[in-house]
């Protein structure tokens, strides 16, 4: 039996659960697919159904194989049919149900910022599924990744865990390089969470490009000709939309220690609900930051 709702002005709101009928929500990963890729997706999906329970959440891979990894066209088709299918059951069984419309699917790239080539050929994919979908922004630039950049940098002993403590850490950053892929409009929008991170950390950040070459070193050199001493790289990606070991050989050629990827940091699962949620016009619980232990 459900509780009953607690009086007064102080009470808990009630959780939110999908609408029924509600689209999928199918989540676009970039990159090369994995093991390792799956297993980010499916945790951030997880993440997402945990705080939408009744949420109808899939994973559509752009290089995809339809074998292993199923591309996200299939994804959208696959979702198209199911949607068609319970419809005409239902009809079969005498139910009065309204024929659906809308959109099959809200598409939520997995990227932390804009990559414009990426994002074309997720709206590609979209238009030739012929499938009707709606499709999101990026999950960046947010105060929640900020948070997650600072856990990340804290994890790899790079900056102090908790702001409230003020503890020194020996091998804490005094500069950190926000790295990005995209160009100049992913730096620009990275630079907007560095901001954010640079609060919680009091130390300068700046954002650069890992896909231009020279972006990185040049970055260092104007943080070390600033007063920064010991840099640390901070990748702002999510992990699969680049090549292994690209963040290892920016690190080298600033001459610092990186932080991993933002991988599946639950922040990245929440942020993908909230465009969902944006997208359907449903109002979500509140997205609140949770302090860095």
């Amino acid at each position: 039996m459900p509780r009953p709702r607690q009086p007064g002005r102080h009470r808990r709101p009630e959780p939110l659960v999908a609408p029924e009928g509600a689209p999928a929500l199918v989540l676009a990963v970039p990159g090369t697919p994995s093991s390792a890729t799956r297993s980010l997706a499916e945790e951030v999906v997880s993440i997402a159904r945990s705080e939408l329970p009744g949420l109808d959440a899939r994973i559509g891979y752009l290089d995809g194989d339809n074998a292993e990894f199923f591309t996200l066209q299939a994804v959208l088709a696959h979702a198209a049919e199911e949607r068609t299918a319970r419809f005409e059951q239902a009809r079969a069984a005498g139910m009065d149900v309204r024929e659906p419309d809308g959109p099959v699917a809200v598409v939520v790239p997995l990227l932390a910022g804009p990559d414009s080539a990426l994002l074309r050929r997720v709206r590609q994919a979209v238009m030739e599924s012929h499938i009707a979908a709606e499709l999101t922004d990026v999950l960046g630039p947010h105060p929640l990744l900020a948070e997650a950049l600072h856990v990340r940098l804290s994890e790899a002993g790079l900056a102090r865990a908790d702001r409230a403590r003020l503890f020194t850490v020996a091998t804490a950053a005094d500069g950190i390089i926000l790295a990005s892929v995209g160009g100049d409009e992913a730096v620009q929008a990275a630079g907007i969470t560095g901001m954010l991170l640079a609060a919680r950390l009091a130390v300068p950040v700046m954002a650069a490009a890992l896909d231009q070459e020279g972006s990185i070193a040049s970055v260092a050199e104007q943080l070390r000709n600033s007063g920064s001493q010991q840099l640390a790289l901070a990748p702002y990606l999510i992990g699969p939309e680049i090549e292994p070991g690209l963040v290892e050989e920016a690190a080298k050629e600033a001459g610092c220690s990186a932080a991993e990827s933002l991988g599946p940091y639950p922040a990245i699962g929440k942020l993908a609900l909230a465009k969902y949620t944006t997208a359907l016009g449903i109002t979500p619980q509140q997205v609140q930051q949770t302090p860095v232990r």
